[in-house]
């Protein structure tokens, strides 16, 4: 008998550490609910992850078995669970946070003692990120190596027979979240992608940063599949198969569009093997500097970030769809992160701190990686990047579709003069839309001080 425990991969398909278990004898399915680490995530994201539990648990009793689910310290639950069903091993999946790989260790450590085997695999990326170089100097370069890594196919749902025939009473919680969330588990996973497999992955290329298109047909332009990844509800290899089938169907550009999708998927690969180097990566800057980043300590302009009421538009309008949805689209979330960093000075740990607590697609070696790529401490070839929030609307929402969605202050003022508002006067601002905020810093002097900032913690001043 063996033992499957199920950490953030609630799903029986395409689930590395589950089809290992299944392959030479019989397996116990075990969620157990750990309190401490749940807690290092947001309620938004905890709720929808405990939602996709509770749909594995459903998945199990049809397939004539259940899920295990116990509350506790993993490596005394699994203990006496291993004892309880005579296991001889127990089989689970890798993960890359420090807390969760320290977790891991005590688990051994603790299974080891009862002469209880152990088997990890790789599950959460495509390539092991021990299989490549500690460190690359960009994306680039990474990509080379990780490409010419040989990529598996998604791993089978065990067969009915290879489950073992329990039954248990217990259940994890559903709590509440307070916005609405996407439908739970594997099946809603994979109908989102389907859809985007349908409509979208042909014309991603071309599409992805067009925001009026991410309005009218959000799953269309972009595959929204982050929250069911970052949540574990479907497997990357899946997705990275799906796709392939398309790229090796079509030619042109509907090919090049396709790849680009690919190519995407193997950003959050690098921000994986990241992660595996550099365990402080929320905490420490990659990058190392000669002198101190001098952030400012401003709580009023971070809370008019947080809050969407900075006098920029996009910055707005990305912000409030994170607040309403749990969701924020790529290009608006780059905008954000770098207005944060850049015009308002104000340190990547708290923007990413926030982002931790909103977002329902919040992947922590994603998101702590993405926040200092923008912010300009983590492998960016760049030495300052600055996204400028007037001409990225100007390029990505013209029309101010996206921008009008959820800043309704300005849904009756002309498109161009949304795209201008921080370079207005401030008497025709007043005059267009007396509710919207005013810029809380200017465009050209917040620019000019992050330049400055950053050059002199570079040394180049």
């Amino acid at each position: 008998m063996r033992l499957f425990w199920h950490r953030g991969d609630a799903r029986t398909r395409d689930n590395a550490g589950l089809a290992a278990a299944a392959r030479d004898g019989e397996v116990v399915p075990v969620f157990v609910y750990d309190a401490d680490l749940l807690g290092t995530v947001g309620a938004r994201q905890r709720a929808f992850f405990l939602r996709h539990v509770k749909r594995l648990e459903e998945r199990y009793r049809e397939l004539g078995s259940d899920l295990i689910v116990r509350a506790g310290d993993p490596e005394a639950v699994l203990v006496d669970l291993a004892a309880e069903y005579d296991a001889e091993a127990v089989f689970y999946n890798e993960q890359y946070r420090a807390a969760r790989r320290n977790r891991q260790r005590a688990v051994e450590d603790a299974l080891a003692g009862e002469g209880v085997d152990t088997d990890s695999r790789t599950d959460i990326v495509l390539v092991d990120p021990g299989r490549l170089e500690a460190r690359y100097p960009n994306h680039s370069q990474f990509h080379g190596d990780w490409e010419a890594v040989p990529k598996r196919g998604p791993y089978a749902e065990p067969d009915a027979a290879a489950l073992a025939d329990v039954r248990d009473g217990k259940t994890v919680p559903e709590p509440d979240a307070d916005i609405d969330l996407p439908d739970a588990g594997y099946e809603a996973a994979r109908e989102r992608f389907d859809e985007f497999l349908d409509y979208g992955i042909t014309s991603y290329n071309d599409t992805r940063d067009d925001l009026a298109r991410a309005v009218e047909a959000p799953t269309h332009a972009v595959s929204r599949m982050s929250p069911y990844l970052a949540t574990g509800a479907i497997g990357v290899r899946e997705l990275w198969a799906g796709a392939s089938d398309v790229y090796d169907a079509v030619t042109g550009g509907e090919r090049r569009n396709v790849d680009k999708y690919r190519y995407e998927l193997s950003w959050r690969e690098q921000m994986y093997h990241l992660l595996y180097y550099n365990p402080d990566l929320a905490v420490s800057n990659y990058k190392s500097f000669p002198n101190e980043i001098a952030w400012r300590d401003d709580d009023d302009a971070f809370e008019a970030w947080t809050r969407g009421e900075t006098g920029y538009p996009l910055v707005d309008a990305g912000m409030r769809q994170l607040n309403e949805e749990g969701y924020i689209h790529n290009r608006p979330r780059q905008v954000v992160a770098s207005f944060l960093t850049k015009h308002l000075l104000i340190d990547w740990r708290r923007g990413a701190r926030y982002f931790t607590k909103q977002l329902i697609d919040h992947d922590y070696a994603s998101n702590h990686g993405a926040w200092q790529w923008t912010a300009s401490t983590g492998t960016d070839s760049v030495d300052v990047r600055i996204f400028d929030p007037v001409s990225q609307m100007s390029k990505y929402d013209d029309g101010a579709r996206f921008v009008k969605a959820y800043v309704p202050e300005l849904s009756d003022v002309p498109s161009g003069k949304v795209v201008d508002w921080p370079t207005l006067s401030r008497a025709e601002r007043e005059e267009l839309a007396p509710d919207y905020a005013h810029p809380i810093v200017d465009r050209n002097e917040g620019y000019e001080r992050a330049q400055r900032v950053f050059e002199e913690a570079l040394g180049k001043r």
